[in-house]
């Protein structure tokens, strides 16, 4: 079998193998084990409306400049972060949240918790490109 033919099969391989994994990531419906309150849906929106990811992190991703908040419900009482949203830090400007905000970004907070850590670490990387604890 020539040089050629054996890249082109090669080639070929690889695309194929490319496509179908592509495919089935695309099309494959992982179970939410923990779907999202409503509340902590319109946290989210919040979260991402305002770019806090630009300056925080979840889950480990996100901005260097603020703490990872994906569990700040576990080390800062909620008082604590109620009042950070509502006037801000001198690094972090006060947005001006409405109190519905604020409550659904503590939400959202309450969420992340339940459904991850900030820690990589610890991960383990799966086959199919995922990460679990």
């Amino acid at each position: 079998m020539s040089d050629y033919k054996i890249k082109t099969l090669v080639f070929v391989g690889l695309s194929l193998s490319f496509l179908i994994y592509s495919g089935w990531i695309y099309f494959h419906e992982e179970p939410e084990s923990h779907p999202a309150s409503r509340a902590a849906i319109m946290g989210k929106q919040v979260w991402q409306e305002k770019n806090c990811g630009s300056c925080h992190q979840l889950y480990g991703l996100g901005g260097h400049l603020g703490p990872d908040l994906t569990n700040v419900i576990d080390s800062k009482p909620e008082g604590y972060i109620r009042a950070i949203l509502t006037a801000g830090t001198p690094v972090m400007p006060n947005f001006h949240l409405t109190e519905k905000e604020k409550d659904n970004l503590i939400e959202f907070f309450k969420y992340t918790n339940t459904t991850g850590t900030s820690s990589p670490k610890s991960f383990t990387l799966h086959t199919d490109g995922t990460i679990s604890k």
